[in-house]
């Protein structure tokens, strides 16, 4: 069988290859540590989860609109202003089936082969193949700890040439857990629109983003109306297996969104849809809320583990559930250092090369949307491995 030189080009996403690693030691009887997979433990809110069981009760599930549920675009509207610093048209929110098929139409939208796109290196990786399965040429433009590993608006001027045509941004970041300053964010989107291109931000993780500035953490909608940005109820709500996302867009794209998503997939879940609208009571905000009052204080035991081991983290989060360690002091690179932290700690963590060439090579990506026993448990016993690494 021939396949396509797209799916050749396609290398493997590390971060699932070690949770699938993970899973085969669990199934001969090892207890492995899994900080390598972004999935929250607390899972879905109440809510959502008995508004499933109601939803059960064979009534037909038809399809919705391509474009979703118009009261659940209204309730993510609606979360806007308080959550996020903006007011929200609901004809401009896509709901799709997560974040993935927002990014996904996004792309198709806006892509022609041979196009380039901008991307931060080190970035997730699977932005970028949404990018080049539509023909994009992308650059990754190497960041460091004096850029929090993000872009900025003079490494995007500087980089910018004939062909590009867009940027890919995320704030906060995966693996990195850091941000984008706010008012840094709006000059580089500003810079990318006075040069004609468009951008994507990923906002997946914001709400999981501390306050700054005395401000609740806001969307570059608040700065760039026409920014394309993209989100999920798989991280701030703990949906991950539920597959529901949105993306909000200028008012001219939504019909191209509309078809392209006709074509697709049809609609998002429509079970998942209905279930969401409890996700935006007041009940099921404030327990979110709470969440993420519980993600940094386990991104401080985790630091502060680290730190007690030795393991260097070259720039602290902001948001998300991840940490970025240096781990080239260890003599080891980031994929020795993942595979034998795995055989040896049974801990699974994720290697750099998932998310770049710049760091790929002395970079490992912590998450900590585990329990606190499990990271406690695995900082104890990578400890110990980084002990046995120089007695």
């Amino acid at each position: 069988m021939r396949f396509s030189q797209r799916a050749e080009a396609v290398a493997p996403f590390y971060a699932m290859e070690f949770g699938k690693r993970a899973a085969q030691l669990e199934a001969a009887g090892h207890h492995v540590v899994k900080l390598s997979i972004g999935e929250p433990d607390f899972g879905a809110p109440p809510a959502f989860l008995s508004a499933v069981r109601d939803l059960t009760d064979g009534r037909q599930l038809a399809y919705t609109a391509a474009l979703g549920l118009p009261e659940l675009r209204s309730a993510i509207a609606g979360f806007y202003p308080r959550h996020f610093g903006c007011e929200v048209d609901p004809d401009r929110v896509v709901v799709t089936s997560g974040a993935s098929a927002a990014l996904l139409l996004s792309c198709a939208a806006l892509i022609d082969p041979g196009d380039e796109v901008l991307v931060a290196d080190p970035s997730y990786p699977c932005n970028r193949r949404f990018a080049e399965s539509y023909g994009a040429r992308v650059r990754l433009i190497p960041t460091t700890p004096s850029t929090r590993f993000q872009l900025t608006t003079e490494l995007v001027a500087d980089a910018w040439r004939e062909r590009t045509r867009g940027v890919m941004v995320a704030s906060p970041s995966n693996p990195t857990g850091t941000s984008v300053p706010f008012d840094e964010l709006a000059g580089l989107c500003g810079e990318v629109g006075t040069r004609g291109g468009w951008r994507i931000v990923d906002e997946i993780y914001l709400g999981l983003a501390d306050n700054s500035d005395g401000h609740p953490p806001r969307s570059i909608l608040a700065a760039d109306p026409d920014a394309i940005v993209i989100n999920s109820f798989s991280k701030y709500f703990g949906m991950t297996g539920w597959r529901l996302g949105w993306c909000i867009v200028p008012e001219q794209m939504v019909p191209v969104l509309e078809r392209l998503a006709q074509n697709f997939y049809i609609c998002p879940p429509t079970p998942a849809q209905y279930a969401a609208l409890e996700c935006f009571t007041d009940e099921s905000l404030a327990l979110t809320e709470a969440r993420r009052a519980e993600f940094r204080i386990r991104r401080e035991l985790v630091i502060d583990g680290l730190r007690r081991i030795g393991l260097s983290v070259p720039v602290a989060p902001d948001g998300a559930f991840y940490v970025y360690i240096d781990v080239a002091p260890t003599g080891l690179t980031s994929a020795e250092f993942c595979d034998r932290a795995l055989a040896q700690a049974h801990v699974s963590l994720t290697p750099g090369k998932d998310f770049g060439h710049h760091t790929a090579d002395d970079h490992v990506r912590l998450s900590y949307a585990a329990s606190t026993d499990d990271l406690t448990e695995g900082l104890r016993r990578l400890g110990d491995f980084v002990g046995s690494l120089h007695p």
